[in-house]
């Protein structure tokens, strides 16, 4: 399963960790081949299919990022993708194995909201309006340690949130067996 996130593994590790995947690919750790061919033959022992979830700007450590596509009219004009069917060929060829591809990309943006997701976008509303008539603009809401609070757009744009390597859900997929790649 490929999911979105571009260069941060966030989707992918919590899609994975949710979904029970076996192996997790992320871009912030370069993965190895060969600890992914062992993990899918070692499960296939025992269990009738393997699970990976790799985010889309995952990569070997030997290789590249996936690239779709350039777009141009893009601010960042690498389109990422395709790094789920290249993991998926490259395991049947290596393994004999039978794979299957799904690429989630925007569907899953589209699922119902849980009672979690409603209460906290009604929390981000009350907040925004709560600073709009303060006269507090260029700021947006944000979720900090369970509080909803503002923050400022000139601090919050530009900045790239990436798992890392000491992430208490990385160490909880590590701790259930899941491999990382590497």
């Amino acid at each position: 399963m490929e999911t979105m996130g571009r260069y941060a593994g966030w989707i992918a590790l919590g899609a994975g960790v949710a979904g029970g995947a076996d192996i997790i690919l992320l871009p912030e750790i370069p993965f190895s081949w060969d600890k992914v061919f062992e993990t899918v033959l070692k499960r296939s022992k025992g269990a009738k299919f393997s699970i990976v979830c790799v985010a889309e700007g995952a990569r070997p450590a030997d290789g590249q990022i996936a690239v779709k596509e350039m777009d141009i009219k893009r601010t960042d004009p690498v389109r990422l993708g395709g790094i789920g069917e290249l993991v998926a060929k490259r395991i049947e060829d290596e393994t004999g194995l039978e794979t299957r591809v799904t690429v989630l990309g925007h569907v899953q943006r589209g699922g119902s909201p849980t009672p979690y997701d409603r209460i906290l976008a009604t929390r981000f509303g009350c907040v925004a309006l709560q600073a709009a008539s303060r006269g507090e603009f260029g700021v947006m809401t944000s979720l900090q340690h369970d509080e909803v609070c503002t923050v400022l757009l000139k601090d919050a744009i530009g900045k790239q949130r990436v798992v890392p390597p000491d992430s208490q859900l990385l160490f909880a997929a590590r701790a259930v067996g899941t491999c990382i790649g590497d």
